[in-house]
């Protein structure tokens, strides 16, 4: 075939497919040799030559034969300047050929694994236990049950530490897998990156070539509207070839801003598992996890019965500062030569500890106060004015005077739209009775103590 005849032949092409599908399918290829009724046509990737036979095949082999070229099939091969060299995929009237995988396919994580995440170290409890299960059969890499797999909690509860977890153990079981492990920004830096330097071909092959493809932060795409829609894409592509896919974000689809409908609800079609915020008994597992960690970085130095105990109650609002604390709490102790007992943990720990202080809620409130005098919740809020609710009522009101930063309309509110002066004459009312009433004064002083901890 020669440069004449296919210039030809790309004229008759752009007329046919339009500008953008020329620029974009047609203008890369490079004629070679017609022989035994075979054209050749030299194409950048695999993934390009895979697209093009099965979307412009016929009209491609249709115009070769109007330039008077005796060809009845079509075999797109890699250029010579391509690294690798597979072998050709031949295509007839429709042909559709996978672009085949090297001998020898490499585990790829552009993000780095961190050396301290893995399956060994996560500590299991009732908030992440479902998730943990999950995350375990999806790294055995046998065949999809769901797909994707979506992670998604709050900071520090250990969405990364599972993906890296997944990352590592299909490395180590797997090794011929091509795992792609990346975050949403890597992403759409890559996808922006491949625009700009016109390497779409380059960046498509990549991101559909891959068995597994792993993405953390997938709430930074939304609002992005051409990363989502490639992203669409590639999602699409991949679950249509059975490759696993496994996604974390910080909240769970339907709660991601600007997340474009059919993205949202691509990420919805496999398992969704949401990592709950821990409880006293996880966070308590992990300080001793790690407290063996500490103890072989500082040899000598021991825990008072108790600290930890204490750091699990006080600190909850994540892993990572939990973590953190007992790493400055030791590394303290250490430079000041002091054993780690209940005074040096306050003292070290003073700001971390007012900053984990609990929010205690009006709804905790009434219940535990209708708990302690053992009536209906709905009583104690409701227009009855026996004594044996009003009381009680009257010192729910106090609490949450004294323990919430919650204004009096709105505590009234809270308790069946009472008026604010109804809230500030029971407040009022307990104040007194503490002083002259020793039942009254030891009831409230005991539910404080009972919502501080």
């Amino acid at each position: 075939m020669t440069q004449d005849q296919w210039g030809e032949i790309r004229q008759r092409l752009l007329k046919t497919v339009g500008q953008n599908n020329y620029t974009t399918w047609i203008e890369p290829i490079v004629p070679g040799e017609v022989a035994s009724g075979i054209a050749t046509l030299n194409v950048p990737t695999n993934f390009f030559g895979n697209y093009v036979s099965q979307n412009f095949s016929d009209l491609i082999l249709h115009e070769i034969n109007a330039q008077g070229i005796a060809a009845s099939r079509l075999n797109f091969a890699l250029s010579a300047k391509s690294a690798v060299a597979p072998k050709p995929a031949t295509t007839g009237q429709r042909h559709s050929a996978m672009p085949p995988k090297t001998s020898t396919p490499d585990v790829t994580s552009t993000a780095p694994l961190d050396p301290r995440f893995s399956f060994d170290n996560f500590v299991v409890g009732k908030p992440n236990e479902l998730a943990h299960a999950a995350a375990k059969r999806v790294a055995e890499g046998g065949p999809v049950t769901f797909n994707p797999l979506f992670l998604y909690g709050g900071v520090g509860l250990g969405k990364t530490h599972l993906m890296h977890a997944i990352a590592r153990e299909l490395r180590e079981r797997k090794p011929e897998m091509n795992v792609l492990y990346l975050s949403a920004e890597q992403f759409m830096y890559r996808f922006v990156q491949a625009l700009r330097d016109r390497k779409m071909m380059d960046f498509k092959e990549l991101f559909r070539s891959v068995d597994v493809l792993m993405v953390d932060d997938v709430q930074f795409i939304a609002g992005k509207e051409s990363t989502q829609e490639e992203f669409f894409h590639t999602f699409n592509a991949l679950v249509d070839q059975h490759k696993q896919i496994i996604i974390s974000a910080d909240r769970a689809p339907t709660d991601i801003k600007d997340l474009e409908d059919r993205v949202q609800s691509r990420l919805q079609c496999g398992l969704v598992v949401d990592l709950h915020p821990t409880d006293y008994e996880l966070r308590l597992g992990i300080l001793q996890s790690k407290l063996e960690v500490q103890q072989q970085t500082y040899p000598g130095l021991e825990v008072e019965d108790g600290v930890l105990e204490f750091l699990a109650h006080r600190i909850t609002s994540n892993v990572r500062v939990l973590e953190g604390a007992l790493t400055r709490l030791f590394a303290f102790a250490s430079l000041v030569g002091k054993e780690i007992n209940m005074d040096l943990t306050q003292d070290c720990l003073a700001d971390v500890l007012r900053s984990n202080e609990r929010k205690i809620t009006v709804e905790e409130i009434q219940r535990k106060v209708s708990e302690h005098f053992n009536i209906r919740l709905s009583d104690m809020i409701g227009p009855k004015r026996l004594r044996s609710y009003a009381r009680p009522r009257q010192i729910a009101m106090y609490l949450c005077k004294q323990l919430t930063t919650r204004s009096l309309p709105e505590i009234g509110r809270r308790f069946g739209g009472r008026d604010h002066t109804t809230v500030m004459h029971g407040v009022r009312r307990i104040e007194e009775l503490k002083q002259s009433d020793g039942q009254i004064a030891e009831d409230v002083e005991l539910l404080g103590r009972a919502l501080k901890n």
